[in-house]
């Protein structure tokens, strides 16, 4: 069995979009990944439409640490500090200076072996350095960038805000979330449906904090047009669009500033946002999960077409560990990893984006991926695919 390590902080997870790993720990493993790869952001140097059941990307390695997925492009993080970026690159979402896709892993423009934490959203891309340092590319039309201007980022430039003091990060499709190693949460982009919790509709093109303020954010998920966060004192907020109940606040009512779930508690780890559901892991390994349920994405064996209040997938358990939302707008799926290191899928299984060589068949409970193993570590979800990192048993 792999040995697993619990980085968590007042019990709560900082999103494994953002993985606090310390350097000494472990030696990480293989990145894989499945589903679309029409834009080539599986990494596999292949134009194949779908790849069906896991493959690693074509640069290999094990000593992948945090992986993160936009709409067409893939961004993650070597054990090194090196941050490699590959597929769709139409809107510079790869901070390479240039507009050419990448069917293999290339490194941004900026170069460097400090990278800590990076997210991908739907076409931009957003990192942190070991030095606090955030830099962020890609598109900027709806000033996700948090630069003042709505000009695209071929390269990767600061937030107006600047600072060494940037501790997790979260893109969504258009929008942008941040927390500070104060506990500040800071939010910036599209803002129509107040996904940046400010109480107005108004885009923002510099970093605000939300209207609830606090300095005890710990971890911030953001989703297409909602966002998602947990405090350290393990309550879990969203706020923005709400007419699928992807607020759990059992109603259909947006919410301009922070409110609490309808489940409440403050046992609350880990939170992923998608596109109209929302799942997350309670401190006691629950999974727990709401919002659009049309393609079966809710896991609870049942096709009622929205869930207005968290409820357990079918599978249950108290083993659960992490759990990632697709941020795409149509056919959705789910997925997640147990403390025991086994990998789960369910949703939508269209172009191959469960991972179980199969592509028909919505599956309406978890299932293992085809690849199975029991060394997952950490996994995301992409618009129609997906990737995960594996441990290695080998403690360094």
């Amino acid at each position: 069995m792999p040995t697993f390590y619990n980085f968590t902080e007042n019990n709560i997870v900082r999103s494994f979009d953002d993985v606090f790993v310390p350097a000494d720990a472990f030696r990480d493993g293989n990145l894989w990944g499945w589903g679309d790869n029409i834009n080539v952001q599986i990494g596999v140097n292949s134009t194949a439409a779908t790849l069906s059941t896991p493959v690693t990307t074509l640069a290999g390695g094990a000593n992948w640490k945090q992986v993160s997925c936009g709409r067409n492009h893939t961004a993650a993080i070597k054990t090194d500090g090196t941050l490699w970026v590959w597929g769709n690159n139409g809107v510079v979402q790869l901070g390479i200076n240039n507009t050419n896709r990448r069917s293999t892993p290339v490194t941004t423009f900026s170069g460097g072996t400090n990278w800590k934490q990076v997210s991908c959203g739907g076409y931009h891309t957003a990192a942190i350095k070991t030095d606090g340092t955030l830099w962020l590319w890609g598109q900027n039309t709806n000033f996700q960038i948090g630069n003042t201007t709505n000009a695209n980022c071929s390269t990767p430039v600061t937030t107006f805000s600047g600072g060494t003091n940037w501790k997790q990060v979260s893109c969504g499709q258009l929008h942008t979330a941040s927390i500070k190693s104060d506990g500040t949460l800071w939010l910036w982009g599209r803002n129509a449906e107040s996904q940046s919790g400010n109480n107005s509709f108004l885009a923002l093109s510099t970093p605000v904090t939300t209207f609830a303020g606090g300095t005890n954010w710990a971890q911030v998920k953001s989703g297409i047009n909602h966002t998602a966060a947990i405090k350290t004192d393990g309550t879990l907020w969203t706020w923005g669009y709400n007419g699928r109940c992807q607020l759990g606040t059992n109603a259909t009512t947006s919410a301009s500033t922070p409110v609490t779930t309808f489940a409440g508690g403050n046992n609350w780890k880990q939170v992923s946002a998608g596109y109209n559901h929302t799942a997350a892991v309670k401190t006691d390994g629950t999974l727990w999960i709401w919002g659009n349920n049309a393609q079966v994405q809710l896991g609870i064996n049942s096709n009622i077409t929205t869930v207005s209040t968290p409820v357990t997938t079918f599978a249950g358990g108290t083993n659960w560990k992490q759990v990632s939302c697709q941020l795409g707008t149509l056919s959705q799926f789910t997925a997640a990893v147990k403390t025991d290191g086994t990998l789960w899928t369910w949703g939508y299984a269209g172009v191959n984006k469960l991972g179980i060589n199969s592509n028909t068949g919505n599956r309406s409970t978890p299932v293992t991926t085809f690849a199975g193993g029991t060394n997952w570590k950490q996994v995301e979800c992409g618009y129609g695919f997906a990737f995960a990192c594996t441990y290695i048993d080998s403690v360094i």
